[in-house]
């Protein structure tokens, strides 16, 4: 005769393994409780409303976002024009050859 399973535990088994972890790592890093992960989020939630509610640290940081931004746009430019003189100089040489 077969063993009979115990469905309620397979299924507690089955959801457990879902919420282990979300592919990136922060499986360890934040709350498993509910009331934790609530407190988590209110913090959280208090820090960015400060954040955003403080006019001149706004400002700070959509100024540094902006240099963030312009120093990455910066950055690809370079990288463009590197892989296009790249590209010239092996036109050039499939041409002499």
């Amino acid at each position: 005769m077969a063993k009979k399973k115990n469905r309620k535990r397979d299924g507690k088994r089955a959801r457990k393994g879902m919420t282990q972890g979300n592919g990136l790592g922060f499986g360890r890093l934040l709350p498993k409780k509910r009331s934790d992960q609530f407190l988590l989020g209110l913090l959280l939630g208090a820090g960015a409303s400060y954040l955003l509610s403080d006019t001149e640290l706004r400002g700070k940081l959509i100024k540094s976002g902006l240099k963030l931004y312009a120093g990455l746009a910066g950055g690809f430019e370079e990288m463009k024009e590197q892989v296009a003189d790249m590209k010239a100089e092996i036109e050039a040489e499939e041409s002499a050859a």
